[in-house]
């Protein structure tokens, strides 16, 4: 934290670390030396623990792939440069700068920095959890896009959340589905994967049960988010049995083999037929927004378990069907869903009512079978590009589209159109202010940890998406400056002049 006009402003943090490539593909250098990658820092690394699924994707080297629509044989030295600004995050090995072949047109990719200012590099891609406001590659040229790339949670970066913040970008890539190229399902390997048989049967939940088993599971480390879930399982805990086993709330020690696996989102064997004994699990994401679904949500399904969800506010429009998970949301009070899930651990029929998607013919959400099928991505299928391949090709073929817009134009302005300016907006990322897991907010203590984090860096990112709008505004070209326009915007808007 650091204070900015008697404020504290929190730094950001870095999330993840650096990727092999899944496509190999013709190399290409700058004359230039190039620049050492810069470290990422490992305390900011710990701060968030950042949840992605591209910790778990596989990664592999094949040749070169052409799209079927391009016909662009330029040299290397005609091409559009694309510039990957986070440090950790060049999805090409090895060196740090290559020739893609996209699906109809060409670009050099690079993370070398040293052509920020070139004439040639058009667009400036972003990792959304390493982009911060005093960070920012200043000046910003007129000629260049910024593209956004943001998987994981909102928690991790609240300035996007803002419009201030997400309209500073032209492309996007996150989770949500009105973004320009959607990882919606990200966490979703396939339909195959919903489709298992369950792990243990009912009948074997059942003498768990009768064992002394709970029949609610929560199994959570990384305590203290903006969702505030634990408030809200530590008030249902007073209503029905839940075992706790990681280290939010805990109240009960995992077996000593399992202690290594137990905050692993790598679906180790030995803890997933552990935690598949459990009827209900409680999936709660660490941040709430629409679209935002995590393994919490979907590794419950693939055990067959019956995820109790707290998240995207439109779960229900990724389901296999109208009856597949429980919704926190849909429940009065803990209390009421606590009677709930005790009349569904009685009642074998209804609780098997929950699983009936495992068969192909009770799949019937087309919104769901209709983005698995058409999404080019893959998640660990080695015929499609990854999802970071695959953006990176958007940009690719997006920007050339544009400049070829710009030549028509600047050629013959009378014949053709002027160039229209692309910008995000908040349905390409925004997430709402977080609010208590439980109870009202005028009811949470003051000197509650939560309510002295959460809200107040929400806010505070704002500030600084506002402070880094009015640095490009104004033709900054040094970032060190945000702070001092933070400052003057806060007066003006005193002042009643904002």
């Amino acid at each position: 934290m650091m204070a900015v006009g008697g404020r504290l402003v929190p730094c950001m943090c870095v999330g993840l670390l650096g990727l092999l490539c899944w496509v190999w593909v013709s190399f290409a250098s700058f004359p230039e030396a190039q620049l050492p990658l810069e470290p990422l820092d490992a305390g900011d690394r710990g701060a968030f623990q950042p949840q992605s699924a591209l910790s778990d994707m596989e990664f592999a080297s094949i040749s070169s792939y052409r799209g079927p629509g391009n016909n662009d044989f330029r040299s290397n030295k005609e091409l559009p440069i694309l510039l990957w600004w986070s440090a950790g995050l060049f999805p090409h090995f090895p060196g740090d700068t290559e020739r893609i072949d996209c699906a109809t047109s060409s670009c050099l990719v690079t993370s070398n920095r040293k052509v920020q200012l070139y004439k040639r590099t058009a667009s400036i891609i972003f990792y959304g959890t390493d982009f911060r406001a005093y960070e920012a590659p200043l000046p910003r040229l007129r000629h260049q896009t910024w593209a956004l790339f943001h998987e994981e949670s909102p928690m991790n970066n609240y300035i996007l959340s803002h419009g201030p913040g997400i309209r500073l970008f032209n492309y996007t890539a996150t989770f949500r589905r009105g973004s320009d190229y959607p990882l919606t399902l990200q966490w979703l390997p396939s339909l195959d994967y919903l489709l298992q048989p369950v792990a243990v049967s009912l009948e074997k939940k059942n003498q768990w049960r009768r064992e002394g088993l709970a029949p609610v599971l929560y199994m959570q480390s990384h305590c203290d988010v903006p969702s505030d879930r634990d408030r809200y399982v530590k008030e249902l805990m007073k209503y029905i049995e839940v075992d706790s086993y990681g280290k939010c709330l805990n109240n009960k020690p995992l077996p000593e083999h399992l202690e290594d696996t137990a905050t692993a989102t790598g679906e180790d064997a030995h803890f997933m037929s552990f935690v598949a004994r459990y009827k209900f699990h409680l999936a709660l994401e660490n941040g709430l927004c629409p679209d935002y679904m995590t393994e919490k949500l979907w590794r419950p399904m693939h055990q067959g378990c019956v995820p109790v969800y707290r998240g995207s506010f439109v779960v229900k429009d990724w389901m296999p069907n109208d009856h597949s998970v429980i919704v926190i949301d849909d429940f009065a009070s803990p209390k009421d869903l606590a009677s709930f899930l005790k009349s569904l651990d009685e009642n074998d029929d209804e609780y098997i009512k929950y699983l009936e998607f495992k068969k192909p013919s009770q799949i019937t959400n087309t919104r769901l079978l209709e983005a698995l099928n058409t999404r080019e991505w893959g998640v660990n299928d080695m015929s499609k590009p990854n999802y970071l391949n695959g953006f990176e090709c958007y940009v690719c073929d997006q920007e050339n589209a544009r400049l070829a817009v710009e030549r028509a134009y600047r050629k013959a302005p009378k014949q053709n159109p002027a160039p229209q300016p692309k910008m995000a907006n908040n349905s390409h990322m925004g997430c709402p202010l977080p609010k208590p897991g439980y109870g009202d907010i005028e009811d949470v203590p003051a000197d509650d940890g939560w309510l002295q984090i959460w809200p107040q860096d929400y806010w505070q990112s704002l500030d600084q998406a506002e402070g880094l709008e009015s640095l490009i505004r104004h033709n900054e070209s040094d970032p060190s400056l945000l702070w001092q326009h933070i400052q003057n915007i806060a007066v003006r808007r005193a002042r009643g002049k904002h």
